[in-house]
């Protein structure tokens, strides 16, 4: 099957900049990064990243990209095997600001790994050089109380940590790894046909480059054993659903070093509450005197019960400010407010007692009770 155009890969003109260049390249890597996905599109997502990263790969190096413009992948296949097609491609650059933005690195880091790469295009796998560890992500759930003041918990994570008995090898103690007599310790296997080249992950060592002939008892080979860690969360003031936090050096274990955690947050639905962003909406009944002559009322906070003045003649719908009642803003700290909606209860039944008294205030106000209700008259004015 033929391959796309490297310009159609990534939608950019054939004279579009560097810029432009890396600018499309990473929009669509945050698009169809294969952590990003549902886990049923996984798949298709890791071969369009790496279609993409290819295409950025070539177009980002002025001579792969001189190359390619003049003779097409014929070219480029020709001169470089797909291994060495991404070396030099200053990956770094287009995703060294992630971490600010929820993302984070790590996860790049990790697919890129994955491929065969580290994020500046150097190869990873030849020789078993040293991995990072695994992101790991968990999800928490904080009430709208919680989100008012910022909370701490506790979650346990379960997770792989390097084997303590082989430190990571797979290979039984005073026991070593042998070179892949398949690809002789490159990692990789080459298909070659004509101009054509394909380098593809050795299936004999699974690009280790060597393989274990006596496995560790512990690991089985493996190289890591799965354990559960209970870790602390300091989740911040002002958190909204989907607001991602990320916890450096608590992913799983690597002989490179440790991933990260990633924490999606969950709010949850409140019974009395509603957030719009960060003022918080709410509702009070209040009786037709109360609306009439006025008092105060008992309102719920998120801090709790607080006493709110009602003026004399409220209308039903009447909104009211709490000031500094909502929510933090997550990044500036500044709080929002609690809007408070009035509603007014009418009443549908009325003793002879309150009706006699209701009949003689719509005399004093100049209406006739016997030709209207008066009644319906109060419950139309409220409506």
């Amino acid at each position: 099957m033929s391959k796309r155009d490297y310009y159609e890969i990534l939608g950019v003109k054939k004279n579009a900049t560097l810029d432009e260049i890396k600018k499309a390249y990473r929009e669509m890597a945050l698009r169809y990064h294969p952590d990003r996905v549902p886990a049923e599109q996984k798949k298709e997502a890791e071969e369009k990243f790496k279609e993409i990263s290819e295409s950025y790969a070539v177009l980002s190096d002025s001579k792969k990209r001189a190359l390619y413009d003049q003779y097409g992948h014929s070219g480029i296949d020709q001169k470089y095997a797909y291994e060495d097609i991404f070396k030099g491609a200053d990956f770094s650059s287009v995703f060294q600001d992630l971490g600010d933005y929820g993302v984070g690195g790590g996860l790049f880091d990790q697919i890129f790994s994955d491929l065969g790469f580290d994020i500046s295009g150097m190869r990873t796998r030849r020789g078993g050089r040293a991995r990072r560890g695994r992101d790991l992500q968990v999800t928490i759930e904080v009430t709208l109380e919680e989100v008012a003041t910022g909370t701490e918990k506790r979650v346990r994570v379960p997770h792989y940590n390097i084997c303590p008995t082989c430190s990571g090898s797979g290979a039984k103690p005073g026991t070593k790894k042998t070179t892949c007599p398949q690809c002789k310790g490159t990692g990789q296997t080459v298909m070659s046909s004509g101009f054509f080249q394909m380098a593809q992950t050795c299936r004999r060592c699974g690009g280790e480059g060597a393989i274990i002939q006596t496995p560790c008892s512990e690991c089985r080979g493996e190289g890591r054993v799965k354990v559960a860690s209970d870790i602390e969360i300091k989740i911040p003031a002002g958190v909204y659903t989907g607001s991602q936090l990320r916890v450096r050096g608590k992913g799983e274990e690597g002989t490179g070093g440790k991933g990260d955690l990633y924490v999606l947050i969950e709010v949850r639905h409140h019974p009395v509450f509603k957030r719009h962003d960060d003022d918080i909406l709410s509702e009070v009944c209040i009786s037709l005197t109360k609306a009439v002559l006025g008092g105060e009322i008992e309102v719920p906070t998120l801090e709790g019960k607080v006493v709110m003045k009602i003026p004399v003649g409220t209308q039903p719908g009447k909104v009211f400010r709490l000031k500094g009642k909502g929510v933090p803003d997550v990044h500036s700290g500044a709080v929002g407010d609690e809007l408070v909606r009035v509603n007014v209860d009418i009443p549908t039944r009325l003793t002879p007692a309150q009706r006699k008294l209701m009949e003689e205030f719509a005399m004093l106000s100049g209406e006739d009770p016997s030709k209207s209700s008066f009644t319906d008259k109060i419950k139309r004015a409220f409506k």
